[in-house]
């Protein structure tokens, strides 16, 4: 079999939880996101940019979850929001895909997200042809506005995802998929 099918067959998302070290290193890290950019992207766009956490970055930013999660979750128990400080340490390389669209452009806006969402899968085959895992996460913090300034996010920018990448801890399962016949259908 053709070895780009065999990839794609065979691609699967580890849990960021379950990742170790090693993550991928500066080299390696800028092929992934080589890759990752390759999309289709109607109007030659670039509705998209890429936020990196590595190191000691993922942990600093992880201070920032705990302010956000206690801001937006008051009640809760100090320590439930110190759960947040792990967040992105739980894989070596973390990679937010910020959406960015233009409204005022004659591409539609869908065409746009979908451009960001390409990009969050190139960055998940790029890191599986690596020999590395990778997890698309969304997480609360997508969404909440406290991170978004943090991140300088525009009005008009979003996370399209968290990008974990790492090595697994095991060998990862495989899970059910669809049959291709349940999910095809001629018109």
């Amino acid at each position: 079999m053709n070895s780009t099918l065999e990839l794609l067959l065979t691609r699967r998302s580890v849990k960021a939880i379950d990742m170790i070290e090693p993550g991928p290193d500066a080299g390696q890290l800028d092929t992934i996101v080589r890759c990752g950019i390759r999309v289709p992207d109607h109007g030659k766009l670039g509705p998209w940019r890429i936020l990196r956490f590595t190191g000691e970055r993922r942990r600093d930013f992880g201070g920032l979850l705990v302010a956000a999660w206690r801001e937006a979750n008051p009640e809760d128990a100090p320590q439930r929001a110190e759960l947040e400080r792990g967040r992105l340490e739980r894989a070596p390389v973390v990679l937010a895909v910020v959406s960015r669209v233009n409204p005022d452009h004659k591409i539609p806006v869908w065409e746009q997200q979908l451009s960001a969402g390409a990009v969050c899968q190139n960055l998940l085959l790029a890191s599986h042809a690596m020999g590395f895992h990778a997890q698309w996460l969304t997480e609360w913090f997508s969404y909440d506005v406290t991170v978004a300034r943090a991140l300088n996010l525009s009005d008009h920018e979003r996370i399209a995802g968290w990008i974990h990448i790492g090595s697994a801890a095991g060998v990862p399962a495989e899970r059910p998929r669809p049959a291709a016949e349940d999910v095809v259908a001629d018109w």
